[in-house]
């Protein structure tokens, strides 16, 4: 028995692509591959502490913050969902010193297989971990780009194509099939090229490096027992005794016998794990 606020889990993917999870609570950290089949419990107090200030508040804004951090800080502006609205270069960032270690960094466009095809970024020391997290079977690096708003204008040439977004719940049913990522690059890159060149024109050659010729598809697979039949979601505000058998960890879901919860979405909550 653990008490203390939920943060992340971890999750590591070893040589053969097999994913390891780990909950993190308060300053604990626990392996949870080890607890598949166990019954879990995670026990929500009802106290919430922001991740920057460590106040407490009331509510969580952008998973894990309270409202005066969530309007002051650069990591909870709109440009984190939507790169490519970046205004750093108009001199109007919220904090320009955590940008220029977190934005002004190179990042990579990748396709990926979550729930199906699908278009992100990512920082460059972040995969596989951004894959982990939402779950996706493949993933294959395509660009690296020189700054967070190139990558997200790359991305924003892609949407026309293919998604941007992981549909959970057929993240979560299990049966999305693998598909061939180098294939559907090169359909990719021939149709969007008159637009790449153009952001390579504006930007430079060297803001958008190809890398599909030296790069490979990831594959991964999750500790799963047994997927659910039906999706149903636990709302620990609601539900604030959340228990079950672990069936599986998949994204940043557990699969309990009795609904699935999102571990990240309750990022900050004081809770007690049990197992």
């Amino acid at each position: 028995m653990i008490t203390g606020t939920i943060q992340k889990m971890l999750a590591q993917a070893d040589e053969q692509g097999s994913v390891h999870y780990h909950m993190r609570i308060g300053q604990e950290v626990v392996g949870l591959n080890a607890l598949l089949g166990q019954k879990v419990s995670l026990d929500f107090s009802g106290q919430i502490i922001c991740q920057h200030c460590q106040k407490t508040t009331k509510k969580s804004f952008n998973q894990g913050y309270c409202y005066r951090c969530f309007t002051k800080l650069a990591a909870c502006d709109t440009c984190i969902m939507s790169p490519e609205k970046c205004h750093y270069h108009k001199g109007t960032c919220r904090q320009p010193e955590w940008a220029d270690e977190y934005c002004m960094q190179s990042h990579y466009v990748y396709l990926a297989n979550s729930s199906g095809l699908k278009v992100g970024i990512t920082r460059g020391d972040q995969l596989p971990t951004r894959w982990l997290d939402q779950g996706a079977i493949q993933g294959r690096a395509i660009f690296k780009v020189m700054n967070r708003r190139i990558s997200g204008l790359v991305e924003t040439a892609f949407k026309q194509e293919v998604a941007d977004k992981t549909n959970w719940r057929a993240m979560l049913k299990g049966d999305v099939e693998p598909i061939d990522l180098e294939v559907q690059q090169e359909q990719l890159l021939n149709w969007l090229s008159q637009e790449l060149d153009a952001l390579q024109f504006e930007f430079g050659l060297e803001s958008i490096m190809d890398l599909t010729t030296e790069n490979k598809t990831h594959d991964f697979s999750y500790p799963v027992l047994e997927f659910p039949n039906k999706i149903t979601s636990i709302n620990a505000e609601k539900t604030p005794k959340v228990e079950g058998q672990l069936l599986g960890i998949k994204g940043q879901y557990w699969l309990l016998d009795s609904g699935v919860i999102n571990i990240r979405k309750y990022t900050g909550y004081e809770a007690t794990f049990t197992w």
